[in-house]
């Protein structure tokens, strides 16, 4: 349960028919698993009683990946790096990724423009998964990734998109790459320069308490995280976002004249992309019904009640965010895509926690305003520019395994606006 190819399908089909709260038998755990839905449960879990869980299932696949970073490390380690974390994060940091976030795009368009005027249609789902890896690379490694690049004759990171599948295989690729970061950070520490991105960041942060560095291994280890947690669920929220926007045309058009009324900068900050209102409900619209890390997943420590059942200590929780999503006691219409939902006027209509897409709570993800100013920077500089027209070549279909993906890679039509 969760780690299946069809955990979906089957979690759609066990909520329909035993609502908020329910359990599933593990043959191979000879236990049960629990699954809950209502936002109460789900803030109790992440929230209130958040001391109360460590992360679930799955988790072991995760570390043999990305080592003890802050997405999979517990206790005292994870509060020291997410202390130490936590202002890299910064609304004003962010701001200082404008540039990098708006040339990243501007090159996207140039080879856009080439593809438009052969008429080439465009495989969205890869175009979307190589800008996100190019801007997290740049985010994190700055002008050391041409060097590195030049160095090697390729972008040795480029596995993240070539190789789709996150088996035990890729894992070993990927973490065979903490090698070159390794000599990344030695390089910066014989030879000190200023530099402004994640490594320098990272490197520079101290422990509140004794005021020491990140050890080498948890530099290393925050590294890897912010690859892959910093490229994959954006480009999939994109991916979907123009998906959507390609299948609802009033949308689309109210989303171009709020773009085509806002004036053209070269590189906006986090606060002016914030202030385009439909632009971020649309996002928003698009991370509710497909959020990309679709299923959060805890165990207890000690027993619990949720949905007035007990729960063992020792339990596994899995908490569907697909699901809580499209929830139809806190949602009208759930499956249908409204961005005008997440109108000012409207928030008071549902719970908190019947949305949340990055997760709540002290875990909640760290980068979430990065994620959102890259999405929304990427359709101000893309959708005044072009529509995008879907052309279907295979029934679409979802992938939910780590992330919630299209199972194809989706093709789009470039129709050129001016």
């Amino acid at each position: 349960m969760g780690s299946t190819d069809d955990s979906l399908e089957r979690m759609i089909e066990l909520f329909a028919r035993h609502g908020d709260t329910y359990r599933v038998f593990v043959p191979a755990r000879r236990s049960y698993t629990y699954v809950i839905h209502h936002p109460d449960d789900v803030k109790r879990v992440l929230v209130s009683n958040h001391r109360n869980y460590t992360k679930g299932l799955g988790l072991d696949r995760v570390k043999i990946l990305l080592g003890k970073g802050i997405m999979t490390s517990e206790g005292e380690l994870w509060k020291r790096q997410r202390y130490m974390m936590q202002p890299l994060f910064h609304r004003r940091v962010l701001t200082g990724f404008a540039q990098l976030i708006a040339a990243a795009n501007d090159r996207r368009i140039e080879r856009w423009e080439e593809l438009a005027r052969r008429g080439e249609l465009v495989n969205l789902t890869d175009e979307m998964s190589e800008l996100t890896l190019d801007i997290v690379l740049r985010s994190i490694f700055g002008r050391d990734l041409d060097r590195l690049t030049q160095q090697l004759g390729g972008n040795p990171f480029e596995v993240v998109t070539r190789e789709q599948s996150r088996d035990l295989q890729f894992a070993f690729k990927f973490r065979s790459l903490s090698k070159l970061v390794a000599q990344l950070i030695e390089r910066r520490r014989a030879e000190p320069e200023e530099h402004f991105d994640y490594v320098a960041m990272l490197m520079a942060a101290r422990d509140k308490e004794s005021g020491a560095p990140m050890g080498e291994r948890e530099l290393i280890d925050e590294i890897m995280t912010l690859i892959v947690a910093g490229h994959e669920t954006t480009a999939s929220g994109l991916n979907w976002t123009w998906y959507l926007l390609a299948q609802h045309p009033e949308a689309e058009a109210r989303l171009h004249a709020e773009l085509d009324a806002a004036p053209e900068l070269a590189a906006p900050s986090l606060t002016e992309m914030e202030a385009l209102a439909w632009t971020s409900q649309v996002v928003n619209e698009a991370l509710r019904l497909y959020p990309p890390g679709w299923l959060l997943s805890r165990r207890t420590v000690a027993a619990d009640v949720l949905g007035g059942f007990a729960v063992p200590a020792g339990t596994n929780v899995l908490l569907p965010l697909y699901l809580l999503h499209r929830h139809p006691r806190f949602w009208k219409e759930p499956d249908r895509f409204s961005p005008e939902r997440f109108a000012p006027e409207h928030e008071a209509e549902r719970p908190r926690f019947a949305y949340m897409p990055f997760a709540a709570g002290p875990r909640h993800c760290i980068g979430e305003t990065f994620a959102l100013y890259e999405m929304l920077m990427h359709l101000y500089k893309v959708a005044r520019r072009y529509r995008l027209v879907y052309v279907p070549d295979k029934p679409l279909e979802l992938e939910a395994q780590i992330n919630l993906r299209t199972r194809h890679p989706l093709h789009m039509r470039l129709v050129p606006r001016r």
